[in-house]
């Protein structure tokens, strides 16, 4: 590595939560470090293999992320003298004192930390992360590991089918911190969901410590705190065209009375109060202005037109007002960004928005008001984007908090931390449940692509076999059943893992989180269409080599005792 990458490495671990910490795991560990240490194991060396058994969302991908965090976990791996005297003091008494001294000494230096880079595409039972080192110290970072990773890439997998469901044209932004599970839940979610693919975030820190662009415009409490122009006390506004100051409240409500004509919506129907809340809003932000235009009078009938025949307005107070302001500014020299919609039928309400802006700027000869943004919130999930397509929607971004941050629709991942392997010796770990059988020994995964450019299959292999060879016929089994086989002639293979972890430092280059998030990207276009859609997907297949499947199940026979029949 060389002094450059070194030294990027360095200062991006100072951004280092504080909460992640040898204590942040179960008191188990703890107590088996001691019966390991009771028991002279302090120089017996273990493998394990970090994964998970099966793909959230009901998709069949997952986005690996949580890698970096890991290992910031390892380097700033090592219990204080105050960590010290809480275990003296929450230990049983019989512990020996000598043991409190070992673990003031532990480190990670003798730890090897092999991983898929992150940001890739993943899948059941190939390990992300292979942990080797001694027992007690790779022991002693399961849960923290387990922890860092499992939100992670939870979080990052359904940012991305966020991103898959809306499309490479439509923004997406983080909104959930205010819904996330505490402090350090909305921070994770913020970060992963731009990893995962969302454009932007609400929260701040987020911003500020992972350079993640933050957007935002303003609440309907702020709509609502005002109620008529006359309380403005700043109404004027820079004229961009001849630098003097000009009314924004006398042109906009001037615009609103020619536009109330145009538009079929009554005057008489638009809140003064929310008018008077826009132009405030557009004098503090004249370059920005950005409305939310749902507070009042949501798709309501009213009596104006040919014949006095009813016409719906597109939430009228709320859109005439904007419009009005909008053109106010346009006569300034400012050009309006959008709306937010945050209620009520967001396909009509959005198709009605744009009707609305194609209208005006056809009307008064201004074609960038036809390409207003639409913004639309209010409780959003995947399946909301996907049926919003099927209805033309006109939403050019949506924001998206609680289904997002919280992943409502499966809370958790299930990666498990396995022990494969001791002093050399492989171990498994068998259950009635065949899904909960692990694959013994130290491993590699390689990933096979096809000559179309999309992966074929993941083929796990003994890290002691010669790694697979392009253009030849390789045979891949199922990990369990025995007819489930295949040859495969793979154009292209790509090797999965790389060391990032050794002698106490780390050997890659980690990459920032646009590059990860580019990453992400990348992966997934790796994938086939029909293994990516959203309604009964195409399994991607898992597979280990001849000689490993010879191998675990030779091992699953001699560990499995013979019953008796009496």
């Amino acid at each position: 590595m060389s002094v450059d990458e070194s030294n990027n490495v360095h200062t991006r671990l100072q951004v280092h939560n504080c909460v992640v910490q040898p204590l942040l795991t179960d008191l188990y560990q703890i107590t088996m470090a001691y019966a390991y240490w009771k028991s002279e194991k302090t120089s017996d060396t273990a493998v394990f293999d970090l994964f998970f058994r099966q793909n959230p969302f009901q998709g069949e991908f997952t986005i690996f992320g949580g890698l970096e965090e890991c290992l910031r976990f390892l380097e700033n791996f090592s219990y204080s003298d105050s960590d010290i005297e809480y275990l003296k003091t929450t230990l049983p008494p019989t512990i020996e004192q000598s043991f409190f001294g070992y673990l003031k000494e532990l480190t990670a230096k003798d730890v090897k930390l092999y991983a898929i880079d992150e940001g890739s595409v993943v899948f059941p039972r190939v390990p992300l992360i292979r942990v080797e080192g001694p027992l007690i110290v790779v022991q002693l970072l399961e849960t923290t590991l387990l922890t860092l990773v499992n939100f992670s890439s939870l979080m990052a997998t359904n940012a991305a089918r966020y991103r898959m469901a809306a499309g490479d044209n439509v923004s997406l932004l983080e909104f959930g911190l205010r819904r996330a599970q505490g402090p350090d839940g909305g921070l994770s979610a913020s970060k992963y969901a731009y990893i995962g693919g969302f454009d932007g975030t609400s929260n701040l820190l987020a911003g500020k410590m992972f350079n993640i662009p933050v957007k935002g415009t303003h609440a309907h409490a702020y709509i609502t705190s005002f109620s008529n122009p006359s309380e403005l006390k700043n109404k004027t506004l820079v004229n961009l065209n001849n630098g003097k100051e000009q009314d924004l409240i006398d042109l906009t409500l001037s615009w609103r009375t020619t536009l109330s004509n145009l538009l079929h919506i009554s005057e008489s129907q638009a809140s003064d109060g929310e008018l008077a809340a826009l132009v405030s809003f557009a004098i503090a932000f004249p370059e920005g202005f950005v409305a939310l235009i749902d507070t009042y009078d949501v798709n309501k009938w009213h009596f104006l037109g040919p014949k006095e025949l009813p016409v719906i307005s597109s939430f009228g107070s709320g859109i005439l007002n904007f419009c009005a302001v909008a053109l106010a500014l346009n006569d300034l020299g400012y050009k309006a960004i959008g709306v937010r919609i945050d209620s009520g039928d967001l396909a009509y309400l959005s198709n009605k928005s744009r009707e609305t802006f194609v209208k005006v700027a056809n009307e008064y000869n201004i074609p960038w008001f036809a390409n207003l943004t639409i913004i639309a919130s209010n409780d959003i999930n995947e399946e909301t984007i996907w049926s919003l397509n099927d209805q033309k929607h006109s939403i050019d971004c949506f924001g998206i908090g609680t289904h997002l941050v919280t992943c409502q629709r499966q809370p958790a991942l299930g990666c498990v931390y396995k022990l494969v392997e001791v002093n050399g010796t492989p171990r498994i770990k068998l259950s009635q449940d065949g899904s909960k059988i692990t694959m013994p020994g130290k491993k590699d995964a390689f990933r096979l692509y096809g000559a179309d450019g999309f992966a074929l299959i993941d083929l796990l292999k003994k890290s002691v076999e010669d790694p697979p060879v392009a253009k030849t016929k390789l045979l891949c089994r199922h990990p369990f059943d025995q007819k489930k086989r295949a040859f495969v002639v793979p154009s292209t293979i790509k090797p999965l893992y790389k060391i990032y972890w050794e002698n106490g430092r780390i050997m890659q280059r980690l990459p920032d989180l646009s590059e990860v998030r580019e990453h992400v990207k990348e992966s997934l276009r790796s994938l086939r269409p029909d293994i990516k859609r959203n309604l009964n997907p195409t399994p991607y297949k898992v597979s280990v080599s001849d000689d490993l499947y010879e191998f675990m199940h030779e091992l699953w026979m001699r560990n499995t005792p013979i019953g008796e029949l009496s």
